[in-house]
């Protein structure tokens, strides 16, 4: 497998567990604007848009680089949302690691 692909579905799939598991833990049981719906189903979309860029790659689909155009936007989203909350710098890291993996894949 490319070095490049390997690292971003490596990416994508930190991303994926971190806003996953604190979507679930942090934010669900600090409660608040973490809660916030449209924050809240953020965090669930950039956990299910990085599975599915990484899940693209290895299936070395012909849409990959459209999956990982649209996971870059979700991670940037989610970390600018998380960026305004206490505690969610895991997330915003993550997710801006993957944006700027997907981003050079994407091309």
């Amino acid at each position: 497998m490319d070095p490049q692909v390997a690292a971003c579905i490596e990416a994508c799939n930190r991303a994926h567990g971190i806003a996953l598991g604190m979507a679930m833990n942090h934010c669900l049981e600090t409660g608040g604007d973490h809660v916030e719906p449209k924050h809240f189903r953020l965090m669930g979309d950039c956990a299910a848009m990085c599975a599915t860029a990484a899940d693209f790659m290895l299936r070395s689909s012909q849409f990959h680089a459209d999956s990982c155009r649209l996971c870059a936007d979700v991670c940037e989203a989610c970390a600018d949302s998380c960026a305004g909350l206490d505690g969610m710098e895991p997330c915003i890291d993550a997710c801006r690691a993957c944006a700027a993996s997907c981003r050079a894949m994407a091309g």
